[in-house]
């Protein structure tokens, strides 16, 4: 478990699923108290969250359904303390943003849900499972909100 950072930006490859999930996961877990966004490598021509995603993050108070996809090069500041990069392809780019400035790199390599096949509750269980292991990593890495008086 680290410090809390000022800034924290989640990469994936078209930020519609993993790193809109993470980013409101961080946002959900520590509120105000850290900067939080997320980007992707390339828009796919849909710029909202993934249906599924939107879906499974209700399941827990996180609102994704306003979410509007954005690569590195749309980012309106790249001045992050801690970059997680989701994907194998989205860690190289981090890499390209991490020799310019002085940020930790991190790289959780997490399963793309958009692969899940079957029926419906089958998708959501592979999504639930991402959504799952990226709080546990948020926690682990992070820290553990803590409540008044708890």
């Amino acid at each position: 478990m680290g410090r809390l950072p000022g800034a924290v930006l989640f990469a994936c490859n078209l930020n519609r699923v993993r790193s809109p999930m993470a980013a409101g996961l961080m946002t959900r877990l520590f509120g105000t108290r850290v900067f939080v966004d997320s980007c992707g490598l390339r828009l796919d021509g849909d710029s909202l969250a993934d249906p599924f995603a939107v879906a499974v993050m209700d399941e827990l108070g996180v609102d994704l359904a306003g979410h509007r996809s954005k690569t590195f090069d749309d980012l309106e500041d790249e001045s992050f303390d801690t970059v997680v990069s989701l994907s194998p392809e989205a860690h190289h780019r981090a890499g390209e943003l991490a020799r310019r400035r002085a940020v930790d790199l991190e790289y959780w390599p997490t399963h793309d849900p958009t692969l899940a096949t079957g029926a419906r509750d089958a998708v959501l269980d592979a999504y639930r499972a991402v959504r799952d292991g990226l709080e546990a990593r948020i926690i682990r890495r992070f820290g553990q909100t803590r409540t008044f008086g708890g």
